[in-house]
């Protein structure tokens, strides 16, 4: 860590200047989306920069971890996270106006808009009567807020280390500005009822004040599952960047040339649009240096940041079903690793896997059982040993002694034996975009079969 060196000093240069020029003509041209590119780019410079000026400060100020998977167990920065929070926050705060040029312009007496013109009764006070979409205004104001406090969680948990039981549900505070726009915006409870079904409780089932608690429990889910998924370098920026990727792609789906426009949904999507754009930026600059061999570790803001971006544009772009089949990996992780999380099972406090400084590989990493379990507990490992879902090492006298501990990470070396750490990385990196792919094939080809109709025409356009 340190400066840059000067290879990084020339692309980063580029990269920012670039930006700029594209920045400047997108905001002349009143382009939102190629400015939020181009905003992008910048973050992501800003963002690099950042974490290499700043790793001797933020060790210094005793903000730094061992690489327990290394033969050296060398001190590395740590919560890195934060540095892209903020800038991600200071991005989007920047990017507020332009999506509204053409209404601010608008809706101002003169306002360089010498083409239009008015008549007198348009005119009051000085100003148009003009209805500014305060609607879309509140979007992008009530993601800030709700990102500000969970980065402001996520900062306290890095520095104070706050126990499970008591960080788990702040999220869903969070997630309270976001969930009354939600409310006077948009206000739909209502679920479409699988056709197999309709005949029964018909097309349509109004789930009311639940619906509100469901998308409050995926405010909490989505930070906390990408913190669970987590031990191994670059695991948790990856997963990321993956998922935000494929929102990418689901996104443009609404888009031309594969939609008319305007289609009634293009709007949520490029709100989504917005915010995924400079996210994947701050995390490719987070990336660089966190992938293996990590130079700095991400802390835990970034999972809470991560998810509640993800959080977020699920709600208000009103896909959190299409948002839940991306993160199939990070469900199953979490019903895995229920029996720890719920200390049905001995839980150690770092459930990693276990570096063998002999081989250089991974291995599953291992709860003792002081006192071996019984009962239907003890069955339930065993048949879970049985099916390969777990190592299970029993003495002689048939007593359950060591389990391997329940993530998904262990749960492969299970499987596959022993590997090295990037190896690993790039096994559950590929079972994740897999399952995505397939998750937004299902979403929009296959849902056809118990659903109606998919809320958009898959064509490209002529």
């Amino acid at each position: 860590m340190g400066a840059l060196t000067y290879p990084e000093m020339w692309t980063i240069s580029a990269i920012s200047l670039a930006s700029a020029a594209v920045l400047w003509s997108a905001v002349r041209e009143g382009e939102p989306l190629i400015a939020s590119i181009a905003l992008s780019g910048l973050a992501f410079s800003f963002t690099f920069s950042l974490i290499r000026w700043l790793g001797e400060v933020f060790m210094k100020a005793g903000l730094k971890g061992k690489d327990m998977s290394k033969p050296k167990k060398v001190e590395i920065p740590e919560t890195m996270g934060a540095l892209c929070a903020i800038v991600y926050l200071m991005t989007l705060i920047v990017f507020i106006p332009l999506p509204f040029y053409h209404d601010i312009v608008a809706a101002t007496s003169g306002g360089g808009n010498r083409d239009v013109v008015l008549e007198l009764k348009q005119v009051e006070t000085g100003r148009l009567l003009h209805k500014f979409p305060h609607n879309k205004l509140s979007l992008y104001l009530s993601a800030i807020l709700s990102l500000q406090s969970v980065v402001i969680l996520g900062i306290g948990d890095d520095l104070f280390d706050i126990r499970w039981r008591h960080k788990l549900f702040i999220p869903a505070i969070a997630s309270i500005p976001i969930l009354v726009v939600y409310f006077v915006d948009f206000g739909v409870t209502r679920v479409v009822v699988p056709l197999p079904l309709r005949e029964y409780i018909g097309p349509l089932v109004d789930l009311g004040w639940l619906y509100y608690a469901y998308m409050a429990a995926i405010a909490i889910f989505c930070p906390n599952s990408i913190n669970i998924l987590a031990g191994i370098n670059g695991i948790e920026v990856s997963q990321s960047i993956v998922i935000a990727v494929l929102l990418l792609i689901n996104d443009s789906f609404y888009l031309g040339p594969f939609t008319t426009y305007p289609h009634p949904a293009t709007d949520s999507h490029l709100f989504s649009i917005y915010l995924l754009l400079p996210f994947i930026g701050v995390s490719f600059a987070l990336w660089w240096h966190n992938w293996y061999p990590a130079k700095v570790f991400v802390g835990d803001t970034y999972c809470y940041f991560a998810g509640m971006v993800f959080a977020i544009v699920g709600i208000l772009g009103h896909f959190s079903k299409t948002l839940l089949l991306l993160f199939l990996p990070q469900i199953f992780n979490f019903i895995y690793s229920a029996p720890q999380l719920f200390h049905v099972v001995p839980c150690p406090r770092h459930r990693l896997p276990k570096f063998n400084a002999r081989t250089g590989l991974l291995e599953t990493s291992k709860t003792m059982w002081e006192r071996p379990p019984t009962g239907v507990l003890e069955k339930m490992l065993l048949l879970l040993g049985k099916f390969q879902l777990l190592q299970v090492e029993v003495n002689p006298k048939g007593e359950i002694v060591e389990t391997s501990n329940f993530t998904i990470l262990n749960l492969w070396l299970v499987w596959f034996g022993p590997m090295r750490e990037d190896y690993l990385a790039m096994c559950i990196l590929s079972m994740q975009l897999f399952v995505g792919l397939a998750g937004l094939f299902v979403r929009h080809k296959l849902a056809l079969l118990i659903f109606q109709q998919d809320n958009r025409p898959f064509k490209i356009l002529p």
